[in-house]
């Protein structure tokens, strides 16, 4: 299955309208008609030059009951792939629930620092549930490196070489870890003071906003942008979905390197603003959700609370949020480009999106900001998650959150006259319809992919550490060239 616009490159146009001219003469007279379906057949079969894989998935995999996941299957049992891609097993042994993943170090990754989402509890034996874990790339070999946080979701490598993970819960925190390849089994005793049990390389950053944490984009001045996962009317009638917010450090950081000391690093003081987008001058609301906004001010401590009483745009869950490496202004080199994923809510046609927004100098809280949606969702496309930035190519990936979900690859747009995608083509199924799969990234050479398969029904598979286990899988056979 696939979805695109109907208007493409010219320079693919005609060799794929030669294909399409052959299969319309037994396809029927209305087949021929359909301009649009002749469109999708000749992305598709230009996918290997297009998206560096053979010819994509048209469906997604068959429903399952019962436990899936058994301790004897090949790590192709897991997934449904696109023609030419391979899937190998990283590990079987990462916590259940493991989510977003990052790269450490981000020159010369050895290993993936991974998110659990699952809440905070005691297991038997007094230890608390695990939080933070490292995976090596080259053994699969797992360590816990922190514990007691509530659904740890969003994690991102800085740039000056600690990792930030968060909480997507309503109260979410903020915690920044120093040297994450030596810090083992530490754990948060108390998460309302984040007291930690070794303060000296990890520390909570109350100086950011107290959301429901997932997506993440960090700048190398200490700027930092995420969403808020909520859904408009939760808890209250008629209230908004979660905005966009902005994290400004109360000292901009220009040195570049790793730090040593927690203290030194941008996240300890700043300011934090919500994203309004604007309707005319001075006026936003409800049907403002794409234009030009602007930053307004928050408290960090009751965030959600300040942007749904000042008018921040909310949107409908905001989940996996990136900033787009490849986007360049030529007139303005100081703008950067980051999407996020609107889950919204596919049982009521809602089928989600991908928005963009272009911030024209994101360490200034008078910046200007234009958002526009990049990817929209269909029948068969639907409950965005997660989203990665393939490098070398620009494509994006976006990641369903439902039962047998599915990975689509989608295309940057191009010289076109609209500005969304160029379409989009089904990449991965997940088997398992007990599970889902989160945490998609790439390696820095784009031809390598590393997936979570979150949160299977595991009657038939055994704890580690007293907690119950995913599956992370390896992608290789991408070709960017």
């Amino acid at each position: 299955m696939l979805i695109l616009n109907n208007k493409w490159m010219a320079a693919l146009l005609l060799p794929a309208l030669t294909f399409s001219a052959i299969s319309c003469n037994t396809a029927g007279a209305e087949e021929e008609k359909d301009f649009g379906l002749k469109v999708e057949q000749m992305l598709e079969n230009q996918s290997k030059k297009l998206f560096g894989f053979k010819r994509p998935l048209e469906e997604s995999a068959p429903a399952t009951a019962g436990p899936y996941r058994t301790a004897t299957q090949p790590a192709s049992d897991q997934i449904l792939l696109a023609g030419g891609l391979e899937v190998e097993y990283l590990t079987r042994g990462a916590a259940n629930a493991t989510d977003m993943m990052a790269f450490y170090p981000a020159s010369v990754p050895t290993h993936l620092i991974t998110c659990i989402e699952g809440g905070r509890q005691t297991l038997s034996g007094g230890k608390l549930n695990p939080s933070v874990q490292r995976i090596h790339l080259t053994t699969g070999a797992v360590e816990t490196l922190f514990r007691g946080m509530t659904s740890c979701d969003g994690i991102r490598a800085t740039p000056w070489g600690t990792i930030l993970a968060t909480e997507e819960t309503s109260d979410g925190g903020a915690y920044e870890i120093l040297d994450p390849l030596a810090t083992t089994e530490q754990t948060l005793l108390d998460r309302a003071t984040g007291l930690v049990t070794d303060p000296g390389h990890i520390a909570k950053r109350t100086a950011l906003p107290r959301i429901a944490w997932e997506g993440i984009a960090v700048l190398p001045s200490g700027v930092v942008i995420g969403g808020d996962e909520l859904r408009p009317g939760t808890s209250i009638a008629g209230s908004d979905g979660g905005a966009i917010f902005k994290f400004v450090p109360a000292v901009l950081r220009t040195a570049t390197g790793p730090i040593g000391n927690l203290n030194d690093s941008p996240l300890t003081a700043g300011s934090v603003y919500a994203l309004q987008v604007l309707v005319a001058n001075n006026q936003f609301g409800q049907g403002g959700e794409i234009g030009r906004g602007r930053w307004i001010s928050v408290n960090a401590a009751t965030a959600r609370a300040n942007a749904d009483a000042s008018g921040a745009t909310g949107y409908y869950r905001p989940e996996d949020l990136h900033q787009d490496p490849t986007f360049v202004d030529s007139a303005n080199p100081l703008a950067v480009r980051f999407c996020w994923t609107d889950t919204g809510n596919e049982d009521f046609s809602n089928y989600a999106e991908v928005v963009c927004a272009v911030d024209a100098n994101p360490s200034l809280a008078s910046s200007t900001v234009i958002a526009n949606r990049f990817v929209e969702g269909d029948l068969h496309f639907n409950s965005f998650d997660n989203l990665e930035f393939q490098p070398v190519t620009g494509n994006i990936y976006v990641v369903e959150d439902h039962d047998n979900g599915d990975i689509f690859a989608c295309l940057p747009d191009g010289a076109d006259r609209d500005i969304k995608t160029d379409g989009c083509v089904k990449m991965l199924s997940v088997k398992d319809t007990s599970a889902e799969p989160t945490g998609f990234i790439f390696s820095a050479d784009g031809k390598t992919a590393y997936l979570s398969i979150q949160h299977s029904n595991d009657g038939n598979m055994p704890p580690v550490d007293g907690y119950a286990t995913d599956d992370v899988l390896k992608i290789t056979g991408f070709r960017v060239d």
